[in-house]
């Protein structure tokens, strides 16, 4: 497996994860076999493209950067990537090849002969090597039993998370199992076109904010009034994917505030907020000072 296929197995297995998943699940609403998916996330084998797309499309999740990671990994899969051989010089031209005398007739018969020998001993090696490997393939479990089985220890065995109130501030809400499931409590596009969306999981008692469409430069913060945690979409990957904060500790009651800040120089500080408790309602702020505990 190259290093390639191996950061698109890893990605997978992220969103699978943050979707809370099943293999059983992916099999029932997809085209793709559960021993498929097993393969395919343990990087046993590269999956179609489509699977790619199919299991964003059930996690709700931008496709843009895992589809970019398989056109990478397939390419180095089917040899793609590989530079092809340089042509020669144009004025090179075909050199002359040698005249072969004449073969004599008792030589030539010497040589049928091996050849004959040699078909012989290489007929007769294949029947042998073939009988062990059949004997082999019967000896061997089957493999279809093995998928099935559990998954081993590269996806998470347990879906509960990791985390919960203070002991969730600032940190991935993706690595500790809290983006299983989570509600969306307010939802806002910028004037820029970018997609920002308040999350909080009740499990893990916290809330961070997510972004996508958006823009190398934009910058996203959260804070449910304590720390304020931020993002930067430092890249063309960050870009073309979504991009999450870190966890803000958060209670029935709290209210949660998420802000946008564009790239542009001339673009304005966009904020909106979310109570938790009931239903939840969004009130558009004005632009304001960041908090002091925000990081830029």
């Amino acid at each position: 497996m190259t290093a390639e296929h191996a950061r698109l197995a890893a990605a997978l297995r992220e969103l699978r994860a943050g979707a809370g998943l099943s293999l059983a699940a992916l099999a029932e609403r997809t085209a793709y076999s559960k021993s498929s998916w097993e393969r395919y996330l343990n990087g046993k084998s590269l999956p179609p493209r489509q699977a790619v797309k199919e299991l964003c499309r059930l996690a709700n999740e931008p496709d843009g950067r895992l589809l970019a990671l398989w056109e990478i990994a397939e390419s180095h899969w089917s040899g793609r990537a590989v530079a092809p051989a340089p042509d020669p010089p144009a004025d090179e031209s075909p050199q002359p090849q040698p005249q072969q005398s004449p073969t004599p007739a008792g030589t030539e018969r010497r040589r049928l002969g091996r050849g004959r020998l040699l078909l012989a001993l290489v007929s007769a090696y294949t029947v042998i090597v073939g009988g062990a490997a059949a004997l082999l393939f019967l000896l061997l479990p089957d493999s279809e039993a093995q998928e099935d089985e559990p998954p081993p220890a590269s996806i998470p065995f347990s879906l509960a998370p990791q985390c919960h109130g203070a002991a969730c501030e600032g940190r991935d809400p993706m690595r500790l199992i809290c983006g299983l499931g989570p509600d969306t409590l307010a939802s806002h596009r910028t004037a820029t076109g970018a997609h920002v969306e308040l999350r909080y999981s009740k499990k893990c008692g916290a809330s961070w904010a997510r972004t996508w469409g958006t823009e190398i430069g934009d910058r996203l913060e959260v804070t449910a009034g304590g720390p304020t945690h931020g993002v930067r979409i430092e890249n063309k990957d960050d870009a073309a994917t979504f991009i999450y904060t870190e966890m803000t500790e958060v209670r029935p009651g709290s209210t949660v505030r998420a802000c946008f800040r564009p790239a542009s120089a001339d673009g304005e500080r966009e904020c909106f907020e979310a109570r938790l408790g009931g239903a939840a309602t969004t009130t558009p702020l004005p632009s304001r000072p960041v908090a002091s505990g925000s990081r830029d």
